[in-house]
């Protein structure tokens, strides 16, 4: 397994995903943001050159919370792109996690669990059985997904929401900080609230 990483974007995501990264023994050769006034993330240097993009043998991981905005990285680089999990997540053997993926702290995944490409399993989240996270989604801290909860591509879980068994929640939704979602959700919509109610 390759230890060596850059991470793109220098934010506070990035801070915690150096962190991970840390933890686990790997390399972080640096970090690129396309903004020059950054230029040091704890002790790492952080450039704004287009030629570290280019640079081989490493593994990548977009260290940006905003899911469109890592969507849209993605699909315009031709990156090799690793996961960062982080030592104290609980993951099933047959779990599946996609690459470009962040497993903070804290977190269970469990059994039969397909997560998809660059997306966030943040801190202290509960993600059971038989779940499917579609890519460029955002699981946020001590968000509750009982078993075979379905979450589509680019969708954004609020902190401390719970999600029932078996619902399907559609492609680039939002679900608010808190919310109990107790049927479905289609795409495109903001739902608040318990139980969970449309607002938009």
């Amino acid at each position: 397994m390759n230890k060596i990483y850059c991470i793109y974007g220098a934010s506070g995501h990035s801070k915690v995903i150096v962190e991970i990264l840390e933890k686990s023994g790997c390399i972080i050769k640096g970090l690129y943001d396309d903004d020059p006034k950054k230029r040091l993330l704890f002790d790492y240097s952080v450039s704004n050159q287009a030629s570290m993009l280019m640079l081989q043998n490493v593994n990548w991981i977009i260290g940006i919370g905003d899911n469109a905005i890592r969507k849209k990285i993605a699909d315009q680089n031709t990156l090799h792109f690793g996961t960062a999990i982080d030592k104290s997540s609980n993951i099933s053997k047959r779990a599946q996690i996609g690459k470009g993926s962040v497993v903070m702290p804290g977190v269970s995944i469990n059994s039969s669990v397909i997560i998809g490409e660059h997306t966030i399993i943040n801190t202290n989240s509960s993600i059971d059985h038989d779940c499917f996270i579609d890519d460029y989604t955002h699981i946020s801290p001590n968000a509750t997904l009982c078993g075979g909860v379905r979450v589509g591509k680019g969708t954004h879980i609020g902190a401390g929401a719970v999600i029932i068994p078996g619902i399907r929640i559609g492609n680039w939704s939002n679900i608010g900080a808190g919310t109990v979602i107790i049927k479905d959700v289609p795409d495109f919509v903001t739902v608040v609230g318990n139980p969970g109610r449309l607002i938009k």
